[in-house]
């Protein structure tokens, strides 16, 4: 039986975002080639591919085993109904696979690795590392922050998930937990 993996993010209507998770894909499915031979990366929502295309595509490729690896921190609603839920849905197209999705990514000893390298550098570059100098990550003097722009709600309701505290306005994703929606 061949195991097919999906490494599943939020999605993002920020092309970069949705490219970094096709590269952890790709990436993964480099360096554990000899365990999993077939990896798609999936956005949650917002672009595709879908976790449905995903699944479609595990199956095409031999998989009949379907491991989805949200690429989250904590197991929010995303992890414990959305990704489920939207996973069970592809894979009743498929009736002779099935499926299971992990933890996320969580507290681990990797992550606070990561945490530590990447505090590390920017301490190590006196706080004006070349990934953030003149932009408003950097805390420079100078630097103008500019004010968030405030859109009339969308005429027509975006398609989005039921728990998700973020809600499309024009050409712009708005947190309503901080603007009081």
């Amino acid at each position: 039986m061949k195991t097919g993996i999906i490494i599943v993010d939020h999605g993002s209507r920020r092309t970069e975002s949705n490219r970094m998770l096709e590269e952890v894909a790709a990436l993964f499915g480099e360096r554990f080639r000899q365990s999993f031979e077939v990896v798609e990366p999936a956005h949650m929502e917002l672009c595709e591919p879908s976790i449905a295309t995903a699944y479609a595509r595990c199956v095409a490729r031999g998989a009949t085993n379907v491991v989805v690896c949200p690429f989250f921190l904590g197991p929010g609603k995303h992890w414990t109904t959305d990704i489920p839920r939207l996973t069970a849905e592809a894979a009743e197209a498929y009736p002779g696979t099935r499926y299971h999705v992990t933890m996320p990514l969580g507290i681990d000893e990797l992550i606070l690795e990561l945490l530590n390298k990447r505090a590390s550098h920017c301490v190590g570059n006196g706080l004006l590392c070349d990934g953030c100098r003149g932009s408003i990550r950097s805390g420079e003097p100078g630097v103008v922050v500019p004010k968030p722009e405030h859109h009339a709600a969308p005429a027509v309701a975006q398609v989005q998930c039921s728990s998700c505290p973020f809600e499309v306005r024009g050409n712009a994703v708005v947190d309503k937990r901080k603007v009081g929606v």
